[in-house]
């Protein structure tokens, strides 16, 4: 990739000159490399013809990125908005496809970061298999944000036949996830030093694409699916409980929690099932269809330790309840407020 001469960003850089079309052809550009981005128009135009052999229904997403700190163990602000955004689309079985990327960089941000981030997005998208295919740059006054800002669309194509959705959950399914809970969330904050943690925790970053599809081969008929992000567990599952007004059981001692994540959310009075992750799904499947996503998920790398943590029940409808460890239960609600600000 060819370097800027300046070593940290100017107002020139957004302001449509020179300097910005530098910006664009030197770093930008060799970042994502494909010939709809390399033809700089105001927009990217696909193919149809393309789109519909995917599928019968185009996905949509956007999301904005504004994680502190930008580096952090297991990834960084680029990776983290190529996979966010793939995973918003995988949520509805989507075969991801293409990408937009919206920088906004304060003044003063050194080039080599942004480089440095720019090379991240590159790489995820590639394994992906997704295209960044269309942008924009915004360089805004010292102060005005807090070094980058990256906004990331996405569209993909829903395979024919596949309805996912948080209204679809029925009394007698099985809740499934992929694997550990809250690892992001507790990266983030030993990533910050302000509790001087040490912690081998990394990110679980991650695209689940497919991972989905996988699923989607062992269970066509899945029924709810969802990253948990910010809000965690609890989070999607009571989404998943109000829109299909069902109730969910969950067992505490099914869930996958690493040692030192538990070690550090008891330590903070924070609570697992709300902490935020970046490479784990929650889906809701037919019990008859469970053992078969549980394998289908196994065997996929990121899914090895997928693990069934609850089920469906027909009461109390709109509500998360936790069987404990210590055989009593408890009520999950809704999270109030923020564990850990800007977490994605």
């Amino acid at each position: 990739m060819a370097t800027l001469r300046d070593k940290s960003i100017t107002m020139a850089h957004g302001g449509g000159g020179r300097a910005m079309r530098e910006l664009i052809d030197k770093l930008i550009v060799p970042a994502f490399d494909n010939p709809k981005l390399a033809a700089l128009e105001d927009q990217a135009c696909v193919g149809l013809a393309g789109l519909a052999e995917h599928g019968d229904r185009l996905a949509f997403t956007t999301d904005s990125y504004v994680v502190a700190p930008l580096f952090f163990a297991g990834g960084d602000i680029g990776k983290l908005a190529i996979c966010g955004t793939v995973n918003d689309l995988a949520m509805a079985g989507a075969v991801p496809l293409y990408l937009s990327c919206g920088l906004i960089i304060e003044e003063g941000f050194a080039t080599s970061d942004l480089e440095r981030v720019l090379a991240s997005m590159s790489i995820t998208a590639q394994a992906a298999g997704v295209q960044v295919v269309t942008g924009d740059t915004k360089v805004v006054n010292r102060g005005a944000a807090d070094k980058l800002f990256i906004n990331t669309a996405g569209i993909g194509v829903v395979p024919r036949g596949v309805n996912i959705s948080a209204t679809r959950a029925r009394p007698g399914d099985v809740v499934i996830v992929n694997g550990s809970l809250g690892d992001h969330g507790v990266a983030i904050l030993v990533a910050r030093n302000e509790l001087e943690l040490h912690s081998s925790i990394a990110s679980d970053c991650q695209p689940l694409h497919g991972l989905v599809q996988a699923m989607l081969a062992a269970c066509p008929d899945i029924h709810c699916l969802r990253d948990a992000t910010r809000g965690g567990l609890a989070t999607v599952l009571n989404e998943f409980a109000v829109s299909s007004q069902v109730g969910i059981r969950l067992q505490e001692r099914a869930l996958p929690i690493k040692p030192e994540v538990r070690g550090a959310t008891e330590m903070l009075g924070l609570d697992v099932l709300y902490m935020a992750n970046e490479g784990k799904l929650v889906a809701v499947v037919p019990r008859s269809h469970a053992a078969a996503v549980l394998a289908a998920m196994r065997a996929h790398s990121a899914g090895a330790d997928a693990a069934i943590v609850g089920e469906v029940l027909a009461e109390p409808a709109g509500h998360v309840v936790l069987n404990t460890a210590f055989g009593g239960e408890r009520v999950v609600d809704m999270l109030v407020g923020e564990q850990l600000p800007r977490i994605c």
